[in-house]
C-alpha cells in the first residue's frame, strides 16, 4: 500500500478547510465591503438600463435628473464576475459572491503552491507555506465580508507569478502572456498594475541572464519582446477605462514628508505577512477596535521595519534559490518605491497592509525554509506564533459570521449589517409600491436591495469642522423621498441631513424599529 506523503495530507486538510468555509458562506452569504458595494451599484444601474460601467444617481443640482458617471475608482471584475455567476446559475448576488470566493480562494492557493514549487521549493515547504497563508487575516476576511478586488487578485496573482517563472524564451507564448495577464489582472483589481510591472521586470531579468550574469544583447532583445505587448496592454487599459474618470492614483493633495510614508512600506513584510496591522486594527489607518495611542505607533512601526529588513536580508543570504531571491528583491523594492511615493504625495491610498499582500504571500516559503534550518525549539515557537495568529483570526471569523447570520437579508441575499430585518422588510414594501421615489442611506450596501426606485448614498460631513452645505445638498424635487437613519441620529444630525434636501419640507418621522428611523417627505 502506497504511503501518503506529508505534503498531500497538508494540502488535503487545507482544501477541506477552504471548501468547508465556502459551503458555510454559500448557505449564509457574508456581508459586503463599501468598495464592491459601489461596484454592485454600477451593476444595478446597468440592469436598470444604463451603459457599461456607468453609475446612475440623482443629480445634486436637480434631483429630478440623473448623473451618469463612468466608475474608474475600482476595476469592474468585482461586480462583473458575480454577475456572470448569477446569469449562469440563477443565483442571487450574495450566493454568486460566495461562489466567487470559493473558486478564487482555491485558485489562489493552487496558484501560489505551483509558483512555490516552480521557483525551487520542495512540495513540503510549499504546502506548509499555504498553512501560513490560511492563518493570515487577509485569507479569512472574504468569508466575513465580500472584498471584491482583494479576493479576485489573490486568485490570479499566483498564476501570474507562475507564468513569470515558467516562460523560458521569447515567443508567441510570451507575447500572449504579457498582453492578457495585464488585462486579466486589471479586471481583478486596478492596483495589480504595480504587481504587473514588478513581475515583468523579474521575467525580463531572468530571461536575460546567462549563468547568473546579465547579457546586454539579451536584455535589449527580451526588452523589446516584453515592451510591445505590455505597452499595448497598458494603453488599452488607459484609453478604454482609466482615462474616463478619476482613480486613487490620480488625486494628490500635495507632498508631505513623514516617516510613516516610508516606514509603512518598509515594514510591510511583517505588517502583512503576520497580520500585525490587522490584529492591531490598523497601525496608522485606524479601524474600529483600535486602541493604540499615537505614542505607540512610531515605535511599533520602527520595530516592524527593523524585523522586516532583517527578514528580507536573511532570505537573500540564506535561501539558495536565485530566482526566488530575484523576485523578492524586485517586488520589495518596487512596492516600497511605489507606495512611499504614493503616501508622500498623499494619494487616495490608505495605510492598510492589504495593499502589500502579494509580498507577504511570496515571502511565505522563504520564511518556512529559514525556520527549517533553526533548532527544533525555535521551529516550535514559530509554529505556536502562527497557530496563535490563526486562532485569533478564525475566532474573529466565527464571531462575525454569527453576526452575519443574525443580519437582515433582502433581495440580494447579502448580510445587511447596517439595517435590521423589520426595517428592511418595510423598505422593500415601499419599493414595490413606488416607481418614482428616492431612497437615501448612509451606506452603499443597503441601497442594493432597492429594485424599482433610485437611491442615494449620503456623504456625511466631517464632525466639528466647517463645511460647505452645497457639497452635500440636493436641490429640486422628484417624487417621494425616504431617508433611513440609525436611531442614534435622532435630533440634530437627522435635522441637518433633512435640510440637505432643499426641495422637501414637512418630513414625517416613523420608527421602523428601536434601531432605525424613516424620515419621509412627499
Amino acid at each position: 500500500m502506497q504511503k501518503i506523503s506529508t505534503h498531500n495530507i497538508i494540502l488535503t486538510i487545507i482544501g477541506i478547510i477552504t471548501v468547508g468555509l465556502g459551503i458555510m458562506i454559500f448557505i449564509d452569504p457574508p456581508s459586503i465591503y463599501p468598495d464592491p458595494s459601489h461596484g454592485f451599484q454600477v451593476l444595478r444601474s446597468m440592469q436598470m438600463g444604463s451603459k457599461f460601467n456607468m453609475l446612475v444617481s440623482p443629480n445634486q443640482d436637480n434631483i429630478s435628473k440623473n448623473n451618469s458617471d463612468f466608475l474608474t475608482w475600482w476595476s469592474p471584475g468585482q461586480y462583473l464576475i458575480p454577475y456572470w455567476f448569477k446569469l449562469l446559475f440563477g443565483l442571487n448576488t450574495g450566493r454568486a459572491s460566495a461562489l466567487l470566493i470559493i473558486l478564487f480562494q482555491l485558485s489562489g492557493l493552487a496558484g501560489f503552491y505551483c509558483f512555490f514549487k516552480k521557483i525551487g521549493f520542495t512540495s513540503l515547504v510549499s504546502a506548509i507555506s499555504l498553512v501560513l497563508i490560511i492563518c493570515q487575516q487577509a485569507f479569512i476576511i472574504p468569508y466575513i465580508f465580500y472584498s471584491g478586488g482583494e479576493i479576485l487578485v489573490f486568485g490570479f496573482e499566483g498564476w501570474f507569478l507562475y507564468g513569470c517563472i515558467a516562460i523560458e524564451k521569447p515567443g508567441i507564448k510570451l507575447l500572449l502572456f504579457v498582453l492578457l495577464s495585464g488585462w486579466i489582472g486589471f479586471l481583478c483589481k486596478s492596483s495589480f498594475m504595480w504587481v504587473y510591472v514588478a513581475g515583468l521586470m523579474c521575467l525580463w531579468l531572468r530571461l536575460s541572464a546567462i549563468k547568473g550574469r546579465l547579457n546586454i544583447q539579451r536584455l535589449i532583445k527580451n526588452g523589446i519582446w516584453l515592451a510591445i505587448p505590455a505597452a499595448i496592454s497598458l494603453a488599452a487599459i488607459y484609453v478604454f477605462f482609466l482615462s474616463k474618470g478619476a482613480n486613487p492614483a490620480s488625486n494628490s493633495t500635495g507632498f508631505t514628508a513623514s516617516w510613516q510614508a516610508i516606514g509603512f512600506p518598509l515594514g510591510s513584510p511583517l505588517l502583512s505577512g503576520f497580520s500585525v496591522d490587522d490584529l492591531l486594527h490598523g497601525l496608522i489607518f485606524h479601524q474600529p477596535g483600535n486602541t493604540l495611542t499615537p505614542a505607540y505607533v512610531l515605535p511599533i512601526l520602527f520595530l516592524t521595519v527593523l524585523v522586516s529588513l532583517i527578514l528580507i536580508l536573511a532570505i537573500v543570504r540564506y535561501v539558495p534559490k536565485n530566482n526566488y531571491r530575484l523576485f523578492i528583491l524586485i517586488f520589495y523594492a518596487i512596492s516600497v518605491l511605489f507606495f512611499s511615493v504614493a503616501f508622500l504625495r498623499q494619494l487616495n491610498i490608505s495605510y492598510e497592509s492589504r495593499h502589500f499582500r502579494i509580498l507577504s504571500l511570496m515571502l511565505a516559503p522563504g520564511i518556512i525554509y529559514l525556520f527549517s534550518r533553526f533548532k527544533p525549539v525555535y521551529q516550535i515557537l514559530f509554529g505556536l506564533i502562527c497557530l496563535y495568529i490563526g486562532f485569533i483570526n478564525y475566532s474573529t471569523l466565527a464571531r462575525i459570521h454569527e453576526v452575519n447570520n443574525l443580519s437582515a437579508r433582502g433581495n440580494t441575499g447579502i448580510a445587511q449589517q447596517s439595517i435590521d430585518q423589520p426595517s428592511l422588510d418595510y423598505l422593500l414594501q415601499l419599493d414595490k409600491q413606488n416607481t418614482n421615489a428616492i431612497f437615501a442611506f448612509l451606506t452603499p450596501d443597503v441601497g442594493l436591495e432597492i429594485e424599482h426606485n433610485r437611491i442615494i448614498t449620503l456623504d456625511q460631513p466631517p464632525a466639528n469642522i466647517p463645511f460647505d452645505d452645497d457639497d452635500y445638498s440636493y436641490d429640486g424635487h422628484a417624487g417621494p423621498l425616504y431617508i433611513v437613519l440609525p436611531a442614534s441620529y435622532d435630533g440634530a444630525q437627522a435635522s441637518m441631513i433633512m435640510k440637505f434636501f432643499r426641495g422637501y419640507k414637512d418630513f414625517s418621522i416613523q420608527k421602523l424599529s428601536p434601531m432605525y428611523t424613516l424620515y419621509s417627505a412627499k
